[in-house]
C-alpha cells in the first residue's frame, strides 16, 4: 500500500498493537546512504519513541515496526551521516485504527460454555430463519398463482 510518495506498507490499514513493513525509497535512500534509521512514536505526544536501523535492499530500506497504541502512527528517517527527512519538518503521520476487541478470543480467557452455546443458539436461528424466507419467497407466488403441484403418491 502506498499512503504517500516513498514511503510503502504491506498492509492497508495500520492498525495498533499489530506488526507492519515499512519502505522507503525516499530522499536518503535516493541520495545513496548506506545507513537509514526510522525514528518513530505514537500519538499527539510521540509517546513511545524508538529507532530502528533499517534494512537497505534493491527495493530501498525497510524495517518492521510493532504499532503501539495511539491516534497516530509519526515517524521521520535519518542517515549515518545526522540528514534527516521528516516531511519538510512536519514528520510522516498516518492514523492507526482500533482493533476490534468484540471479535477477538483471548488465550489467556476461557470460552465459557454459555458463550459457545449462545453463539451455537444464534447460528441455528439464523439458518432457520434464512430457510424460512427462501420457502416463503420460492413456494408463495406457487400457491397464490395456483401452479403449486402436490406431489402425489401412489399407495
Amino acid at each position: 500500500m502506498e499512503l504517500t510518495k516513498n514511503i510503502f506498507f504491506n498492509t492497508d490499514k495500520l492498525i495498533e498493537n499489530s506488526k507492519v513493513k515499512i519502505s522507503y525509497t525516499g530522499k536518503l535512500f535516493q541520495d545513496t546512504s548506506e545507513e537509514v534509521s526510522i525514528h518513530y512514536g505514537f500519538g499527539f505526544n510521540w509517546d513511545n519513541v524508538n529507532d530502528i536501523k533499517m534494512e537497505k535492499t534493491d527495493l530501498g530500506f525497510q524495517a518492521e515496526i510493532e504499532l503501539k497504541e495511539g491516534d497516530t502512527f509519526n515517524f521521520c528517517f535519518k542517515n549515518g551521516n545526522n540528514n534527516w527527512d521528516n516531511n519538510n519538518g512536519q514528520n510522516y503521520i498516518f492514523p492507526l485504527e482500533k482493533v476490534q476487541n468484540e471479535l477477538l478470543v483471548l488465550e489467556d480467557e476461557p470460552v465459557s460454555l454459555g458463550s459457545v452455546r449462545k453463539l451455537r443458539k444464534s447460528y441455528l436461528w439464523s439458518k432457520k430463519v434464512r430457510l424460512a424466507v427462501y420457502k416463503i419467497i420460492t413456494y408463495l407466488p406457487k400457491i397464490i398463482s395456483g401452479n403449486y403441484k402436490r406431489k402425489l403418491t401412489n399407495n
